[in-house]
């Protein structure tokens, strides 16, 4: 077979397994342009690959997408983590609102292409994915939804096939957990409110955070935050709203202890959860956590925003 005439069958046969493919990165991914992107990828390495040996082009197509997709989520985790320096200061209030200079910014994707995805498998699943850790959910998503084998899977994750079973189980318990948090109407109230919260305190809106916090409100720290510059106790909206204004720009909003919060990451491990007590509209209390102890013990599924 002559170079024109194998580039010919591998086009005839990626195109048949394009939707397929596009199918598995977007559950992974959760973004049609990255989506898009890791198919792309994908065809690069099969036209610069060798594939006389394959014998089920469709397998090596989907491990090679699922690996593409595994970093890609890897990378997008690294670059939303700050430095320390820079996190701790987001973490105990600067006072002063910053953003990103354009050069950072994502393009949006193409909201026709994100909605049809979305139909194709349920917006709630989608958002609960995105709770999911990069391994669990590419697991999750091969084995529960498309069937590949734990074996197969395993070689991607570059761990056992025991411990991918563990990593699909532990995923499969957080989805079903999750998915309790969000049909709960208080928790989704709740969720909410802190949610608000946040977006308020990253775009300095002193006058939104005074409306939200209680009149009573109180913001505590364990030994571990204010060791590292947290203070031990704040009363009163106005003191408790100046110390997060043009804040909390590390901290991911968070479910844990039966509760909605914020949690604030360092290379995907938690350093400072946010406990929120919220009544009706108003956060009454908000609690730092930093005891290496009590964050190991937390439950922590991370919410989209």
């Amino acid at each position: 077979m002559d170079d024109d005439s194998r580039d010919d069958w591998l086009a005839r046969d990626f195109e048949q397994q394009r939707p397929r493919l596009r199918a598995v990165a977007y559950r992974v991914l959760g973004s049609a342009a990255d989506a898009d992107d890791a198919v792309q990828e994908a065809w690069l390495r099969l036209s610069r690959s060798d594939t006389t040996e394959v014998a089920n082009l469709a397998g090596w197509l989907t491990t090679v997408v699922g690996r593409i997709s595994l970093d890609m989520l890897r990378s997008r985790g690294s670059r939303r983590e700050d430095s320390w320096d820079a996190g701790l200061a987001d973490l105990v209030g600067t006072g002063d609102a910053r953003v990103a200079p354009a050069s950072q910014m994502q393009q949006p994707p193409d909201p026709a292409s994100e909605a049809e995805l979305a139909d194709s498998i349920g917006l709630a699943l989608l958002v609960v994915l995105d709770t999911l850790a990069p391994a669990e959910r590419l697991a999750f998503v091969l084995h529960d939804l498309f069937g590949m084998p734990f074996e197969q899977i395993a070689d991607i994750l570059d761990r056992s096939p025991a411990a991918t079973r563990q990593l699909a189980s532990r995923a499969r318990r957080r989805v079903r957990s999750a998915d309790a948090t969000e049909s709960s109407p208080a928790r989704t109230r709740q969720r909410e409110v802190v949610g608000a919260f946040l977006a308020a305190a990253r775009g300095g809106d002193f006058a939104a955070l005074l409306e939200m916090l209680d009149p009573d409100v109180v913001l505590t720290a364990d030994a571990a935050a204010v060791a590292m510059g947290a203070p031990e106790a704040l009363r009163g909206p106005d003191a408790v709203a100046r110390r997060f204004n043009g804040g909390a720009r590390s901290a991911r909003l968070a479910a844990f202890d039966g509760g909605v919060g914020a949690v604030w990451t360092l290379h995907g491990e938690p350093q400072v959860a946010f406990r929120f007590t919220v009544e009706g509209d108003h956060v009454t209390g908000i609690e730092m956590v930093a005891d290496r102890a009590r964050l190991t013990a937390m439950e922590i599924y991370y919410l989209p925003a």
